[in-house]
């Protein structure tokens, strides 16, 4: 546990060395400080090393032993209040000194505001507006399903996830009026900076007097004033923080949309009896045209948080708002929040799912190479299996997106099987997308797939009764001949090009000669003579021009063919020929008159093929001339 000792954390240390406890999680660096109550880290769960982060509470000193009841507050209250808009739980670690809570991945609100204020001002304004609509639903949650009050809305209690959500945390002071022991009603003032924030009624009577109004009051006076520090973080405080409490003026709104700022007003209303909640504040927003129904972010995430409910219409226009905002949409959101739900929504099939399949791959493309793999080469993979055809077209036609990072065993262990049964598909377009798409995957097959099942299947397919599949499938394997084996080649080429000779359609005969001069070099000297000629000879009088036309250039070129290998046999006969002779006219004995040493001979070892040759050719025509001479 010495790594620990490292990082900045006394309380992790002294936790580890008198305890002894197995952590569930391994410290990383501290990442922020919370008005002296506690430090947020980076840290990753001991047993899969994913990444998550760690709330510490340290009150093992005399001076801070009052926030140990702050801190037993956010354990208990985040332990049992779940929902998908608030800090996601997952282990803590108790002990006398100190509590260490383990929660989802989050970075604080008030570093993001700093990163998204170089964003453009209206992506800021959207993700801002989606932020105070996922915040105002978590307060809905709490004040009426809860019957409590979080007393403790502001920057400092909201968290950022990685696709750039908002969460609300912040639960030292959660407390229901149930509950006269609650640390809200008792001890809700030693809160370092509870006052600076609090509402009118508060100031005036104390923390106690909350029980006696709406749990949602106290929580839509500080939404209020949270929503002035977002939208203009460099403004000074409010007025109206402080008696009489006047409202906010319009020379005040700054970057507050100007569709919020009566709404905003009526949050700082100064008597809790007439103040708007942040549950009104919601539903002011997502009326027809309301600031939250309007805005991009949130219509994406409710169309996906809804997409196995919604209907055809819906999806369809869910799908096309996500196509004309691939490249307008933040591009942590897009990965992070709109593909894993665009992934999961896969899994319902049918159309839906062959719209969603480019989507998932555009929106995919940014990905880093880690995570492309598991996040969307895994999904796509798993989608070979199903039996949609819409879906099984949606992934041939864009296969170029996402073959290359495929690798060989994949497509041969689990593409494969399943891509095989398109070849006999009783629907022609699935059949000729299969033939189409072997071209991408034949350089991930392996030898037996490729010299083996592949061409069993593509022999069917030239003889399927769509004439295009038969012209395509000899383009392919005319395609795929350079790639085969020696023996396969000799086997299959003449036998699958002369099939398509005898095509009746016009074009699946030009691509049978096309293949045939595709394969030139696939084919030795003997197989051409005897052969491939013989076989296209007869196509030079086809009832169609086209072919006749193809099959004389074919001719032309695999008789040049011809041409060039009998002038080499006559090259290599002659130099035969000479090297024999100079081979016979060798003496029986070695040479002892310098004049009788041929060039070359005693020069030493030649060191290279062309010296060789040289040495080989002079050698030979010397001895020649001086044979004919002493005739």
């Amino acid at each position: 546990m010495d790594y620990l000792r490292t990082l900045g954390s006394a309380a992790v240390s002294t936790l580890v060395q008198k305890s002894g406890l197995n952590l569930p999680f391994s410290l990383g660096p501290k990442v922020s400080s919370f008005e002296g109550i506690c430090s947020l880290y980076d840290a990753t769960k001991r047993d899969d090393g994913s990444p998550v982060s760690v709330f510490e509470y340290e009150f093992g000193d005399a001076s801070r032993r009052h926030l140990k009841s702050f801190a037993q507050n956010t354990l208990r209250k985040l332990r049992t209040t779940r929902h998908p808009d608030i800090l996601k739980f997952l282990d803590a670690v108790e002990t006398d000194s100190a509590i260490h809570i383990m929660t989802e991945p989050v970075l604080p609100l008030r570093a993001s505001l700093s990163n998204w204020s170089t964003r453009a001002a209206q992506e800021r304004e959207d993700w801002l507006l989606w932020g105070l609509h996922r915040i105002s639903v978590a307060l809905a949650f709490l004040n009426d399903t809860c019957a409590s009050t979080h007393g403790r809305i502001c920057i400092n209690a909201i968290f950022i996830t990685p696709s750039g959500e908002w969460k609300l945390g912040g639960f030292e002071l959660l407390s229901s009026p149930r509950d006269d022991t609650s640390v809200l009603y008792t001890t809700g003032g030693l809160f370092p900076g509870s006052s600076a924030q609090a509402p009118p009624e508060v100031k005036k009577q104390g923390w106690a007097s909350i029980k006696n109004n709406d749990p949602a009051a106290a929580d839509g006076y500080a939404l209020g004033i949270l929503l002035q520090v977002v939208f203009n973080p460099s403004h000074s405080p409010l007025a109206t923080l402080d008696p009489p409490h006047p409202p906010p003026q319009a020379t005040h709104r700054g970057a507050i949309p100007p569709a919020i700022f009566n709404v905003f007003k009526k949050l700082l209303t100064p008597n809790p009896k007439a103040r708007l909640t942040p549950k009104g504040f919601l539903e002011i927003g997502m009326d027809e045209t309301g600031f939250f129904n309007t805005n991009r972010l949130v219509k994406v995430c409710n169309g996906l948080d809804n997409f196995a409910l919604n209907n055809d219409a819906e999806k369809n226009a869910l799908i096309k708002m996500l196509k004309d905002s691939v490249s307008s949409l933040p591009p942590e959101f897009a990965s992070h929040r709109v593909l894993p739900s665009l992934v999961s929504a896969l899994e319902y099939g049918g159309a839906s799912a062959a719209n969603i399949v480019p989507l998932v791959l555009q929106f995919g493309a940014n990905l880093p190479p880690e995570d492309y793999s598991g996040a969307v080469l895994g999904p796509v993979v798993k989608l070979y299996s199903n039996m949609d055809r819409g879906t099984r077209m949606a992934l041939l036609d864009h296969l170029p997106d996402y073959v290359d990072k495929l690798d060989k065993k994949t497509v041969s262990d689990k593409i494969w099987p399943n891509l095989q049964t398109g070849f006999s598909d009783t629907v022609a377009v699935i059949r000729e997308a299969t033939v189409k798409s072997i071209i991408h995957f034949a350089p991930k097959l392996n030898d037996r797939i490729l010299n083996n099942d592949l061409l069993r299947l593509l022999a069917k397919m030239q003889v399927d009764s769509e004439a295009s599949i038969r012209t395509n499938t000899c383009i392919l394997i005319g395609r795929l001949g350079p790639s085969l084996g020696y023996n396969t080649k000799r086997k299959v080429l003449v036998p699958a090009f002369v099939r398509a000779l005898r095509d009746v359609f016009v074009h699946a005969r030009v691509a049978g000669l096309m293949a045939f001069m595709a394969t030139i070099d696939c084919f030795d000297t003997e197989d051409i003579a005897s052969k491939v000629i013989p076989n296209i000879s007869p196509t030079m009088v086809d009832k169609e021009k086209l072919v006749r036309d193809q099959a004389f250039k074919a001719i032309d070129l695999f008789v040049k063919r011809l041409e060039n290998h009998a002038a080499e046999m006559v090259i290599r006969s002659l130099i035969y020929s000479l090297l024999l002779i100079s081979l016979c006219s060798q003496p029986e004995t070695a040479a002892t008159n310098p004049e009788e040493v041929q060039p070359g001979a005693s020069t030493g070892l030649v060191n290279t093929a062309a010296g060789a040759a040289g040495v080989l050719a002079s050698w030979a025509i010397t001895s020649l001339g001086k044979k004919v001479s002493t005739n």
